[in-house]
């Protein structure tokens, strides 16, 4: 089993961007440029790799390799993206890798791309200034596009063997994982389990309970063979239940209007553990969008708009649009999940004037893209 943190060292040590890795300091697939980069360093390193994984690194400066970290994202959904717009989709995978040095809510972002054999993968369709039909290849640490009829060369895989040989798990690396979570976690009541003798998952939480039912807050669950952080939240309420074969986490989300809030169930999470020393992850989507009377939602609307305006404006804003504006790209999710279709640019073009306003407010916006991007993908 792969050690993903010794992975990314050995990625970074052993040369520069090349054709089977690249590295970024952060991608945003939030908006359509962002996501058509993104889907053009997939379909590049998928071309360029036919026979063996290539990787893309986030969360690292390009100068000097310096690891800066990037935001924990939630891959449960990334695989349909990458085949909606790709034809001859790799398989894809996003974990979050964390590493001792960098704060609670940051992580390494590591991707990996499987290989589909000699298939080219192209666009399907326009994206950005990306054609559909489009091919891209790496050349050296650049992605770009080729012809249709180009040649697979297999050059890579006995480099790409190597550093995932050398990046194999051992015994001492997993204790040591594990001591780093409890003593990291001391404050939130951290636990251990090991599956079929050999899988470690440790997680740990704020519980409380209501109605005789057991929740946890500030949730972080990781998968210590790994080294992968599988689950990360400071906001959402969770629900885990586990036996000898499986590790199941709910999640809920905290909406509403007018100061009148209900938790609602957005996704489960099943960790199934095989005999085999591997595990799989299955995901569902629970979420039913909350339904709102239309006349309530418009004047929400326009008062999001109205404050939209004045920060874009940099005007103040008076106290009762202070406190609607903690609730603003909240409101906008759900004006947007009733039928406003309006409401998901202004969500979006959001972004930068609520980063404005502080670390506390731009994580709730961050948490509400989050939702939007489960629901939109599935």
């Amino acid at each position: 089993m792969i050690n993903k943190r010794l992975l990314i060292k050995n990625l970074l040590a052993h040369n520069d961007e090349n054709s089977f890795y690249d590295k970024k300091r952060k991608i945003d697939i939030s908006y359509k440029e962002g996501k058509a980069k993104f889907l053009k360093h997939i379909c590049a390193l998928s071309n360029s790799n036919p026979q063996n994984n290539s990787y893309l690194v986030i969360g690292v400066e390009d100068e000097d390799n310096k690891i800066i970290g990037t935001d924990f994202f939630d891959d449960s959904k990334i695989q349909n993206l990458i085949n909606a717009y790709l034809t001859n989709p790799p398989i894809v995978q996003y974990e979050n890798i964390p590493f001792p040095h960098l704060p609670d809510d940051k992580v390494v972002g590591l991707v990996t791309i499987r290989p589909n054999g000699q298939i080219i993968t192209s666009l399907r369709k326009n994206i950005w200034k990306y054609y559909g039909g489009s091919v891209f290849m790496r050349e050296g640490s650049v992605s770009m596009p080729k012809v249709f009829d180009i040649e697979i060369k297999d050059v890579n895989s006995k480099i790409v063997l190597a550093i995932e040989k050398h990046a194999q798990n051992n015994i001492q690396l997993t204790l040591d994982g594990v001591f780093d979570f409890m003593n990291k976690r001391k404050d939130f009541q951290p636990k251990y389990k090991v599956f079929k003798e050999y899988l470690v998952l440790c997680w740990s939480g704020d519980k409380k309970v209501v109605k005789d039912e057991i929740f946890y807050s500030r949730v972080d669950i990781e998968m210590i063979n790994e080294q992968v952080r599988l689950f990360y939240s400071t906001l959402d309420e969770v629900a885990i239940f586990f036996n000898e074969d499986s590790f199941k986490i709910v999640e809920y989300v905290r909406l509403g209007l007018q100061q009148s809030f209900k938790y609602y169930k957005l996704e489960e999470k099943t960790i199934h553990f095989e005999n085999n020393a591997n595990y799989s992850i299955e995901t569902n989507l629970l979420f039913e969008p909350p339904q709102f009377d239309k006349k309530v939602l418009h004047h929400i609307y326009n008062s999001n708009n109205a404050i939209l305006e004045k920060l874009e404006k940099g005007l103040t804003l008076i106290n009762r649009e202070l406190i609607d504006l903690e609730n603003l790209a909240a409101s906008y999710l759900i004006c947007y999940l009733n039928g406003f279709e309006e409401a998901l640019p202004k969500l979006i073009y959001a972004k930068p004037h609520i980063k404005k306003q502080g670390t506390a407010l731009y994580s709730s916006y961050k948490e509400t893209i989050r939702i939007l991007r489960k629901v939109k993908y599935s």
